[in-house]
């Protein structure tokens, strides 16, 4: 009987214990959707995991930039246990939405956690060219972005800037050094991307960029000599 009294306690507690937290579970993405920055410090501070993923995968912080909710995003980013590097379904880290959303106060928060600058497929300063985010395309580079990184299909910084960017885009990228002759999986290069979207300046740009690095290259005498 005695061991009867015992299981049952036992078991007791673990159902409060799995209550309790499927409860935290729902308040903390109801208070992150609702930008409830008290509500959401308070379950931090009571131990709650702020890598927690909601139903869909989302993370609180990925679902703060979503919505947005500013005064949670600066919560999330105060707990020592947040892991600044988790991404959503289709591969999107926070640095890379900061990105693209040109949130340059968060970026440099992003940075000083030693947010991943590169990564494998679709990177932030693909992101940030898409969108003409020229401060933090420098900070980016500044921390070693590799400029020619290439998506899952092979398109690079450059390229997402020529199509989706801006002509600024374009031409920091170009005085960075990216290569202009780089083309995706489908044989298109920067050039290609500027004239289908009809960006006839940006198309010239790197078209004159690609030239002259050709034409420096044909003014070196093979031996070296002049």
């Amino acid at each position: 009987m005695k061991n009867y009294f015992k299981k049952s306690i036992y078991l007791a507690v673990i159902a409060a214990s799995f209550a309790a937290h499927a409860g935290s579970f729902e308040d903390f993405f109801r208070a992150v959707r609702g930008d409830n920055a008290s509500g959401v410090r308070t379950l931090l501070n009571r131990g709650f995991d702020p890598n927690t993923r909601d139903e869909h995968g989302q993370t609180g912080l990925l679902l703060a930039l979503r919505e947005p909710s500013p005064k949670v995003v600066a919560v999330l980013m105060e707990s020592p246990q947040l892991n600044v590097d988790l991404a959503n379904a289709k591969d999107e880290t926070p640095l890379m939405l900061a990105s693209i959303k040109g949130q340059q106060d968060l970026v440099v928060q992003l940075l000083k956690r030693d947010a991943a600058v590169n990564k494998t497929g679709w990177t932030p300063l693909h992101y940030a060219a898409s969108s003409g985010q020229l401060s933090i395309m420098k900070l980016l580079l500044e921390n070693f972005a590799f400029i020619d990184a290439q998506s899952p299909n092979g398109t690079t910084p450059l390229m997402m800037a020529a199509m989706y960017g801006s002509n600024d885009a374009v031409k920091l990228l170009l005085a960075e050094g990216a290569d202009t002759a780089m083309k995706n999986q489908l044989g298109m290069t920067a050039v290609d991307f500027a004239v289908k979207a009809n960006r006839a300046e940006s198309a010239e740009l790197i078209k004159a960029a690609g030239d002259a690095k050709a034409n420096a290259v044909k003014a070196v005498p093979k031996d070296g000599k002049w």
